[in-house]
């Protein structure tokens, strides 16, 4: 079986599509948009070393591309205790009933009690609060603002 270039690209973009399924890496999509572009021009006749230039082009370009945007869209980074994509227990509701004269309190949440502190500058007063942030085994609190 004689395969011909434009079918060994073809396979090739198949693999990285197949890889990217397996892994999750979104960059092995833009790889793939490569090597289909190395496939086209492979099967419109243009001479090997055009068809590496073409992958090259659109693979690298595409990834470059989905990189700048990745970065340029990102905003200042958050502490991992502050940050909700890592931490899904910021935001969540807790109740204070009391808050003890050093600011610390304990609190029921999901099913066991944990230690908690104020967050600084927030007033201590009992009822519902947020979590502001995880801090090793401390909840970090902030008063539950009221929306209407």
């Amino acid at each position: 079986m004689d395969l011909s270039n434009a079918s060994v690209w073809w396979i090739a973009a198949g693999v990285a599509v197949a890889a990217e399924l397996a892994t999750g890496t979104f960059y092995l999509l833009m790889i793939a948009l490569g090597l289909a572009a190395g496939a086209l021009a492979a099967q419109f006749g243009s001479a090997e070393g055009m068809q590496f230039v073409a992958a090259a082009i659109v693979g690298g370009g595409a990834t470059a591309f989905w990189h700048w945007r990745r970065v340029s869209r990102a905003g200042p980074a958050l502490p991992t205790a502050r940050d909700r994509d890592v931490n899904l227990d910021i935001g969540e509701r807790v109740h204070v009933s009391a808050w003890a004269d050093d600011g610390t309190a304990r609190v029921s949440y999901r099913g066991s009690t944990w230690a908690a502190r104020l967050q600084p500058g927030a007033p201590p007063v009992a009822g519902e609060h947020v979590v502001a942030a995880v801090e090793g085994n401390w909840l970090v609190l902030a008063p539950r603002v009221a929306t209407h």
